[in-house]
Order: C-alpha cells, then structure tokens, then sequence
C-alpha cells in the first residue's frame, strides 16, 4: 500500500472542509490493521468536530475507491503536540525545532537521533545532534516527530538561571 498515494488522494478530499492531511500511518494487526490519518487546519488548531468531518468524508471515499484490502479501522486525529513528520517540507517548516527521527538504515552506528532541524534543501534533511551534523534525505525516515517544548507549553518550570553565589 502506497500510504503517500493514500494521503495525497485525502488531502484533495479533506481541502473542501478547510482541512490539510498531513500523513498517513498504516499498523497492520493479524487480520485488522490501523489507518491512521493526521489532519491539519491553516492558522487553527484542529478540533473534535474537525475529526469528525473529516472521518465522514475520508470512510465515504474510502468505501466508493477501496485502497485497503481487507478488514481495518480508520482513526482520524490532530497530529498533537508530539506532532509527526511526513515530509521534508513539513521538516522545514519546524527549523530550529527538535525533532526525534528514527532511519532506516543505521548511520554512524545508529538509527535513533534527538536534534535540532538546522535546514532543509529539497529533500535534504540536516540536524544538530549533540554537538555535530547530521545529513540524510528525506526517504531514508522511517519516522519523526516533533520534541514537545513543555517549558514554553505551560507544563514545566523554565530552568533556573545561574548566577554567582554571594
């Protein structure tokens, strides 16, 4: 199943509505997978009734067009506050951010990064991970997600400053 496919066609579907589909998961389980569908609004966050439009129109035109063989269970959310990535361009938007991105294939001895999205060229990917450069493009994610700021959300304290003891 081409999932990049899938999210262009609910991208087109979902425009009508206000809405943007940011990607699309597929988790096969046993006999019944998981499509899990990200949506997005433009300057809005997206909201229940977003979720609810947008799971009417994406299970009609899943039922007319069928692209999933098989049994499976449509899940439609906001992509949240550990948002994730599906593309470069979404990469770009999100400079400066720290992002945890899994590859595909081990680079440097290792798949797993925590870093800072420093820039993007086309499909080309660069990080500031611990001090270094990492460089990749976009196909060799198997996954990424945004590292939620919780200080500058609310959730916790901004860390103390230091200062000379006197």
């Amino acid at each position: 199943m081409d999932t990049q496919q899938i999210a262009q066609r609910f991208d087109q579907a979902l425009a009508d509505l206000g809405l943007q589909c940011l990607g699309v998961e597929w988790s096969p389980s046993g006999g019944q997978g998981t499509l899990r569908v990200y949506i997005d609004a433009e300057e809005r966050e997206v909201d229940i009734d977003d979720c609810e439009s947008a799971s009417r129109e994406l299970s009609a035109l899943l039922d007319v067009e069928d692209p999933i063989p098989g049994h499976y269970t449509l899940e439609v959310s906001s992509p949240g506050i550990d948002r994730p990535l599906f593309s470069a361009a979404q990469f770009a938007r999100f400079l400066g951010e720290e992002v945890k991105v899994v590859l595909t294939a081990p680079m440097d001895g290792r798949r797993r990064f925590k870093g800072r999205v420093e820039s993007v060229e086309g499909e080309h990917i660069a990080l500031e991970v611990e001090g270094r450069r990492i460089e990749f493009d976009y196909d060799a994610v198997e996954n990424a997600r945004l590292v939620p700021d919780w200080v500058a959300l609310g959730y916790a304290p901004a860390p103390k400053q230091g200062g000379k003891k006197g």
